[in-house]
Formats: C-alpha cells, sequence, structure tokens
C-alpha cells in the first residue's frame, strides 16, 4: 500500500504535465486546422484560381497537422500506459492486502478451533468428576446401608 501511495505521488505530477502537454497539442492542432482551411480557401492564381504555390502549402499544413495527430497519439499511449501501471499497481496492493486477511483469517480459525478443543477437553474432565462423585456418593450410601444392615443383626 506504501509503495502505490509514493507511486501516486510520484507520478502525479507527471499525470498532470501529461495532461496540460495534451491539451497544448490539441490547441495547436486546432490552430493548425484553421491555417489549413486558411490555406485551403487561398486562390492566388490568374481569375481566382489555385496555383500549385497554394496546393503545396496546403498540403504542407496537412503534413503538419499529421504530426501533430502523431504527437496526441503518442500522448495518448503514453497517458493509457500509465493508467495501466496504476492499476497494476492497485491490482497487486489489494492482491497481498486480501493474502494477509486470509492469513489472519487461518490464524483465527486455527485459534478458534484450539479454544474449542479447550472447551471440550474441560466438558470431558467437568462430566468425569460428576461420574466420579456420583460413584462415591452411591457407594458410600451402599456401604452404610450395608453397615447399619449389619448392625441391627448383630
Amino acid at each position: 500500500m506504501k509503495r502505490l501511495i509514493v507511486f501516486l505521488m510520484l507520478l502525479a505530477p507527471f499525470y498532470g504535465f501529461s495532461q496540460a502537454k495534451l491539451e497544448n497539442l490539441l490547441i495547436e492542432r486546432d490552430k493548425m486546422h484553421r491555417e489549413w482551411k486558411a490555406s485551403e480557401s487561398k486562390k492566388s492564381g490568374i481569375f481566382g484560381n489555385r496555383t500549385k504555390k497554394d496546393m503545396i502549402e496546403t498540403h504542407d499544413w496537412m503534413a503538419r497537422i499529421i504530426q501533430k495527430d502523431n504527437q496526441i497519439m503518442e500522448e495518448l499511449k503514453m497517458l493509457s500506459e500509465i493508467e495501466k501501471t496504476e492499476i497494476t499497481y492497485e491490482k497487486n496492493d489489494y492482491k497481498f492486502i486480501s493474502q494477509k486477511q486470509e492469513r489472519e483469517i487461518a490464524i483465527l480459525k486455527r485459534a478458534l478451533a484450539e479454544k474449542d478443543q479447550v472447551v471440550e477437553e474441560r466438558k470431558s474432565d467437568k462430566r468425569t468428576y460428576e461420574w466420579t462423585t456420583l460413584i462415591f456418593f452411591l457407594s458410600t450410601l451402599a456401604f452404610s446401608f450395608l453397615y447399619f444392615k449389619n448392625k441391627k443383626t448383630v
């Protein structure tokens, strides 16, 4: 658990930086798209037609937009990897916690079984004492009866 907290503390500024970087990339791409639209509508040729230079400029803007899209995709992949790593650490921490809980439950079950065994032993000892007392009482009664019967006959 401590490992996850340390990892998140180290990762938080980087994650925030990545989000800001992604937002900046999207803003730049939007700006480039507007520039491309402007170059698309540019017609500097004779009779208002597009020249080869206009088309090359439009093509260059499109190439820049594609490069920016690739940068955005790389940033998204990196953010995805960060999230996967976070999830993996959380999963491992929860797995560790559940294993620890299972060990503690096993220890408690063992202790409970030992206490149950002690209780059963004490019950058994109590029963033995009760039977011994009963046998002693009955034998004392029988001996007293025989003694008094023997005294009456003599």
